[in-house]
Formats: structure tokens, C-alpha cells, sequence
């Protein structure tokens, strides 16, 4: 990878010294997470003992315990975690690159006449010094997606650092190679992949950049924030809203802090080109985006996260379409999982994070065949599911949800970003959201393990 960095745009130059000195302080506080999930987790262990036993001679103890580990004890260690985590983190470093580097915008388009012509006017808006090239690669659509584009080539043709070029596959491919047929033909040695129902603000591209700059030399991706554009369209995106503004966000936050982003996502993330060709390029699997990244961590490269690089997400608007994301969602991550064992035995930091998603396999399925019945028998009087010891989850979780919420608004404002955010949609997030999501889940890792069919939607 020497090469591949030297090639690369040039870093404010740091001894190794003062590497070695900012990597001290990230395990620092890692080791403080740690230290205080690890002793909620005893506390909850203790205060469980009589409903473990209780459980016990319902049914067998290793049942029981299985059940609290995956309904109570896993979920309070990561509420835990991630709660000190954000508490510790300082806001993420930015430095201006002593030049602008040239970059190329991938926009992966399949059947997106509706949207296509938003995401490149706002990319027509962008406030960027440096040359950007945008290749619109056009997955073979049968609607009018390549007439949209062209609509917008006089807007292009006007602006001296933008040039737009379609590039039309002859027919459907799949998303994974029309992006590596870009990589081929992307002119700069940096590459951004945004969706084509993705909109940009204006200073996003200047953010991803001074991130990528203020980051460790061996830094070769670095996903941006993304937020719901529609999220006044139905009461499923109002609370997909507060997913990515709460959780996806904090998540990704706590992440980057550790050198250790698990997704640099399709929808909008910066690259170092010759990383990802050395990669091998988009793998052709449902979660193209995740797998490369974990191909990037098992190299020992570093991905992370600026939160204040801003873009806008079409979300699914129905159900039925959310449903059928999340479960794409699941499926690439047993995907990685497969393919990418050996990240389980890395000593390092963010290795813990690649166990957390193995573990969500038995959460959600603890959740969905324990926990959702548990709720029923709760109701109804009988406390053998789901017990008074769950709610210990609850304050924590409560409480990164206010420190996220703090973190965030402060971040748009300094921004100059507004954000208008539903009340109901918050209410929809934090107690309906996730009783449908974690079957959701389920459906995914079942699909993938049985060999469900895979395809770009």
C-alpha cells in the first residue's frame, strides 16, 4: 500500500511520534468504555439473579441464560459502551489540505428518473476548489434516467471546475460493476460514490476532504453523514429520521473514533482509488459497500467517519420497502462475516466491533423468538421473557440518545444546516421502531444462510 498512499494527495505532514501519541489516547479511552461497560454488565448480573433462577426452572438454565445474555446483559454492555464513547469523544479533527485534490463522483443510477436530475443540480452547487469529475454510470435503465442526465449537461458545461459524462451500460449488470467499470474509468486518485437519490450540501465534499487530511496517513476511506430527505412522506420515514440522526449517526461516531468504521456506505463515502483497486474493487454481493470496507480493515487500513459532511437520503417510504433495505442490510453483513473471518482474530480496537454485529445475529433472534413473545406474557401478567430487569437497558439507552441529540444539533447549527425533525417520528424510533426491525433482521440472515435471490433494487 506504500504506493498507493504516495500516490495519493499529500498529508500535513506528522512525525510518527505524534501519531503514536493521538493512537495512545484513542485506546485510552477505548479502555475506559470498556471499564464501564464490563461493570454495568456485573451490576445487571446481579440484580438478575433471582429472575435467572426463576427462569432457570421454567425451562433449563442454559436457556436462561442464554436468553438474559441476549435480551439484557449483550445490549446493556453496547448501550454502555456507546454512551461513554460519545461522552468521551472530542469533536472529529479537520485540516485544509495544502491543495485541493481533483476528485471523480461516482452515481451508480438504475430506473431513477425521478430523483437523478435533484442529485446532480446539487452537485451542479457544490462549494468545492479543487476539479470534480462526475461519472453518472448508468446501469442500463429503461426509463428516462439517461435523459434526465443530459437535461443537466448545459448547467455543467457552464461550470469551470464540474464536467458531467453518462456512461450507459447496454444492460442491467448489477450495481457492483457498473461502479468498478468508474473505477476504471475515473481520472483522479480520489473517488466518491454517492446514490443517485442522494442530494449533497454544499460543503460536504470540502468536509470529507479536510477529515481525510486531519487523519492517520494509513486512512483510505472516510464515510460521510447521512441524513432523510423525506422525512415528512409517511410515518415510516419519519421514524427512519431518527434512525440515521440518532442511531446510525452515533454508531458511525463512536466507530470513527476508534480507527475502526465498519461501513464506508455506497450512498456517500470518499476513497483513495488504488485502495480500493488493491481491494479487488466492488465485490458483486448484496452489500458491495460493506464487504469492501472489511476488505480495506483486514489490510489494516483505516476507515472513519466526519459527521459534518452532509447528504440527503431518498429513505423507502412504505413498509414493504423499508423492509426489503433492512433485510439487504443483514444479508451483506453475513456476507462480510463469511468472507472476512479473520477480522474476528485482529488485535485490534475495532475487531470488538466486528464481534458486536456477529453478536446481533443472536440478539435478533433472541429478540424476535424470545423478547417480542415475552412482551405478550407481560402484558398479561407473566414476567418470565421479559422481566422488570430488562428496563435497566432503558436508561442507558435514554441516555445516549439526549447526548447524540446534543451532539447533533450542535453539529447543524455549526453547520448552518436546518433540519426540521418530527416529534412522532422520535416516539415511532424509540418504541415501535426496533419491534419491527430486529424480525426484519432475521428474515435477512435467514435469506442469505438459505440462498435467497440477490439483486439491485
Amino acid at each position: 500500500m506504500a504506493q498507493a498512499l504516495s500516490n495519493s494527495p499529500p498529508h500535513v505532514v506528522r512525525s510518527d511520534d505524534y501519531w503514536d501519541k493521538r493512537r495512545r489516547k484513542v485506546r485510552g479511552r477505548f479502555m475506559v468504555a470498556i471499564i464501564f461497560a464490563l461493570a454495568w454488565v456485573l451490576f445487571s448480573i446481579w440484580m438478575s439473579l433471582p429472575w435467572l433462577s426463576d427462569l432457570g426452572d421454567l425451562a433449563h438454565p442454559i436457556v436462561a441464560l442464554f436468553v438474559l445474555t441476549f435480551i439484557a446483559y449483550v445490549p446493556g454492555f453496547m448501550n454502555a459502551f456507546l454512551l461513554i464513547s460519545l461522552v468521551l469523544r472530542p469533536e472529529s479533527r479537520r485540516e485544509t489540505p495544502k491543495h485541493w485534490p481533483s476528485i471523480s463522483i461516482l452515481v451508480a443510477a438504475y430506473q431513477e428518473e425521478e430523483l437523478i436530475g435533484d442529485t446532480l443540480r446539487s452537485i451542479s452547487t457544490l462549494e468545492y476548489p479543487g476539479e470534480l469529475e462526475i461519472l453518472v454510470m448508468d446501469d442500463g435503465s429503461t426509463d428516462e434516467t439517461p435523459e434526465r442526465v443530459r437535461d443537466c449537461e448545459a448547467i455543467f458545461a457552464a461550470l469551470p471546475n464540474k464536467t458531467l459524462r453518462l456512461i450507459r451500460e447496454a444492460e442491467n449488470r448489477g450495481k457492483a460493476r457498473v461502479l468498478n467499470h468508474g473505477l476504471e474509468l475515473a481520472s483522479h486518485d480520489l473517488l466518491i460514490t454517492i446514490d443517485a437519490d442522494t442530494r449533497l450540501e454544499r460543503g460536504c465534499i470540502v468536509s470529507l476532504v479536510e477529515h481525510l487530511t486531519a487523519s492517520p496517513p494509513d486512512t483510505v476511506a472516510v464515510a460521510g453523514a447521512v441524513f432523510v430527505s423525506n422525512y415528512d412522506e409517511s410515518w415510516i420515514t419519519r421514524a427512519q429520521q431518527w434512525d440515521y440522526f440518532h442511531g446510525i449517526a452515533a454508531v458511525k461516531r463512536m466507530q470513527g473514533m476508534y480507527y475502526g468504521t465498519l461501513v464506508a456506505q455506497g450512498a456517500f463515502s470518499i476513497y483513495r482509488k488504488q485502495a480500493v483497486i488493491d481491494a479487488g474493487g466492488w465485490p458483486d454481493t448484496v452489500g458491495e459497500d460493506i464487504v469492501l470496507t472489511w476488505s480495506l480493515l483486514r489490510k489494516g487500513l483505516v476507515v472513519r467517519h466526519a459527521e459534518d459532511a452532509i447528504a440527503w437520503t431518498h429513505a423507502p417510504e412504505t413498509f414493504k420497502g423499508l423492509a426489503k433495505q433492512r433485510k439487504r442490510w443483514a444479508r451483506g453483513m453475513i456476507e462480510a462475516l463469511s468472507i472476512h473471518k479473520s477480522l474476528l482474530s485482529m488485535p485490534r480496537m475495532r475487531t470488538m466491533f466486528i464481534w458486536w454485529n456477529l453478536l446481533f445475529v443472536s440478539i435478533d433472534l433472541t429478540f424476535t423468538f424470545a423478547f417480542l413473545p415475552g412482551l405478550i406474557l407481560a402484558f398479561l401478567g407473566i414476567f418470565w421473557l421479559a422481566g422488570p430487569i430488562t428496563l435497566l437497558v432503558l436508561p442507558l439507552a435514554a441516555l445516549w440518545n439526549l447526548v447524540i441529540y446534543r451532539i447533533q444539533t450542535r453539529m447543524l447549527k455549526r453547520m448552518d444546516v436546518d433540519m426540521k425533525r418530527s416529534g412522532v417520528g422520535f416516539l415511532l424510533y424509540a418504541f415501535i421502531y426496533p419491534l419491527l426491525m430486529q424480525p426484519v433482521s432475521v428474515w435477512g440472515y435467514f435469506a442469505e444462510l438459505f440462498g435467497g435471490k440477490k439483486q439491485w433494487n
